[in-house]
């Protein structure tokens, strides 16, 4: 397995390997450095991401598909080339329309995740 080094000034895509993190989704870690931290998040039609909280703040870009995003109270359907903001702490979830893919960034980087 390929490991994603730390601040890659260039990530290779087809180097990095998928990790399975819940049924019908999956991760990997394109880059990072202490304070920052890029994550694509592939999604099968109706994957799940669960809801939860962190302490870290996150901006999400739909790079494919449709996902209905929950933030707080409030939830949205985003389709390829939208975006979304989290602040820190508050409870967020995603659910998968069709088939597709996320970009998360993280500020710091969420050391549960290395």
């Amino acid at each position: 397995m390929t490991e994603t080094p730390l601040a890659a000034r260039f990530a290779d895509d087809q180097a990095i390997p998928w990790e399975s993190v819940a049924d019908g989704v999956k991760r990997k870690i394109m880059t990072y450095d202490a304070n920052l931290m890029m994550v694509k998040v592939a999604f099968e039609t109706g994957g799940i991401g669960t809801p939860h909280q962190h302490p870290h703040t996150q901006m999400s870009y739909v790079e494919s598909g449709a996902f209905a995003i929950t933030i707080a109270e409030e939830t949205k359907t985003l389709r390829t080339g939208d975006a979304y903001y989290i602040p820190p702490d508050v409870w967020h979830g995603a659910v998968c329309l069709e088939a597709g893919i996320l970009v998360d960034v993280f500020t710091p980087m969420r050391e549960d995740f290395v």
